[in-house]
């Protein structure tokens, strides 16, 4: 545990410190989740061998292989199903801001990552209300990195990394140029197609979102286009999220992010080019940790109406940190 605690003290000294604070720029906010209080250890369950719950859960749960035994290559074993802490999602809107990090700012020197429009976090006259954001992906496999259960295959072992920037990636902030890399964003740009949404929008708050509809990011929107240009900023936590969920839709486009859950999970990952949204469970850690609670870990695109907790608010709540539960399924012995 010595080399996270090491790795923590450090970003929150810099965190402290606003090291390479961008002169003149709005004051970054955050804190780096504390990896004991700051997690939702409910949001681990159910825990499952093939088909049967070894230990239920309140939390919807995507189907499991149905037999509790398995087999990869030579080598037998049970068929476990569970959740794991593997990434966190920084959502600002001042770009190179990282409240995972402390609210630590960095200046690059160059003007990089501010769009085509005000980095303000509301934008727009009293009928439309729109906003953009910068997002950032981190490597967080919290379970390795608190050594727990250290000789478990199924955790994934990986060091803490900043994976993603959107401040570097022109699509991110260019409606135009991202439907140009992702050409299928045409198809999904009518109305009919969102009008299908509202479907997802009420099985993902119910249970779990419609992995048919793919495009749709339930109550919060679209997945497409895939950037930081939110048109529907009804509020700032349905905003914030779905900017958070665009970006892990955007990680399996490009194979970031892959997938883990179902039969084809239990001997690896696989490639996952359209995200299946059951596969993930998106937690605030920032500015207010959700920890408990029906709703502290909804599927993506499930409604922001429901939290009890961890809303933003003014000032020094606008700059919004989730941790990401991923649902894996693995053949250990």
């Amino acid at each position: 545990m010595g080399k996270f605690w090491a790795m923590l003290a450090a970003s929150l000294a810099l965190g402290s410190a606003q090291v390479a604070q961008a002169q003149g720029s709005p004051t970054c906010h955050g804190h780096f989740p504390n990896p004991i209080s700051d997690i939702c250890w409910d949001c681990f369950f159910p825990l499952s061998i093939g088909g049967f719950h070894l230990w239920p859960s309140d939390k919807p749960d995507p189907s499991n292989p149905s037999l509790p035994v398995c087999l990869c290559g030579i080598r037998p074993g049970l068929s476990f199903g569970f959740w794991e802490p593997v990434r966190l999602i920084d959502v600002t809107t001042k770009p190179f801001c990282f409240p995972n990090l402390g609210g630590l700012t960095i200046n690059p020197g160059m003007y990089v990552g501010n769009g085509h429009v005000s980095t303000a976090s509301q934008k727009g006259g009293n009928t439309q209300m729109s906003a953009q954001y910068q997002a950032h992906y981190y490597v967080y496999p919290l379970f390795y990195l608190l050594e727990l259960l250290g000789d478990f295959i199924c955790f994934e072992s990986a060091s803490f990394d900043l994976a993603y920037m959107t401040e570097i990636d022109p699509t991110w902030n260019d409606d135009t140029l991202a439907a140009l890399v992702y050409p299928e964003t045409v198809v999904f740009d009518f109305p009919l197609a969102q009008v299908a949404c509202a479907a997802d929008c009420v099985a993902a708050t119910a249970a779990l979102p419609l992995d048919q509809l793919f495009w749709c990011a339930g109550c919060n929107g679209s997945m497409y286009p895939m950037t930081g240009n939110i048109g529907n900023n009804d509020t700032m936590d349905q905003s914030m999220r779905l900017a958070a969920e665009r970006m892990v839709f955007k990680m399996h486009r490009t194979a970031l992010a892959w997938g883990t859950m179902g039969d084809q999970g239990l001997c690896g990952k696989y490639i996952m080019p359209i995200m299946r949204k059951q596969q993930y469970r998106l937690q605030m850690v920032n500015p207010v940790a959700a920890t408990s609670g029906r709703y502290a870990c909804q599927p993506p695109g499930g409604s922001t109406a429901v939290q009890l907790t961890s809303h933003t608010y003014p000032v020094v709540g606008e700059d919004v940190g989730y941790l990401l539960w991923r649902k894996r399924n693995c053949c250990a012995f």
